[in-house]
């Protein structure tokens, strides 16, 4: 990550990645990780992260679990790709 300083947002995309990315800042299970994304942006990481669960079929029971997600965090993730593509 050192060797790339332009990157400003890494996806931290299932419970193995949040664990590389995020050591102690992850929570005990990956719904919790993920919940936590606000406080984890805001963190001062560089570059900042975002806790996904893994795009996998299997995971249309969590997301049928986990409103939120899809109501609250899919926006932001989106906004921010969109503001990162625009400054390029």
């Amino acid at each position: 990550m050192a060797a790339m300083p332009q990157i400003e947002l890494v996806l931290v995309i299932g419970q193995y990645a949040q664990a590389w990315h995020l050591g102690s800042e992850k929570s005990r299970t990956l719904t919790e990780t993920v919940l936590d994304w606000r406080r984890l942006m805001a963190l001062d990481l560089s570059p900042r992260v975002l806790p996904l669960p893994h795009p996998s079929w299997r995971n249309t029971g969590w997301l049928k679990k986990n409103p939120w997600f899809e109501r609250e965090l899919l926006p932001v993730l989106r906004e921010e790709i969109h503001r990162l593509l625009s400054e390029k």
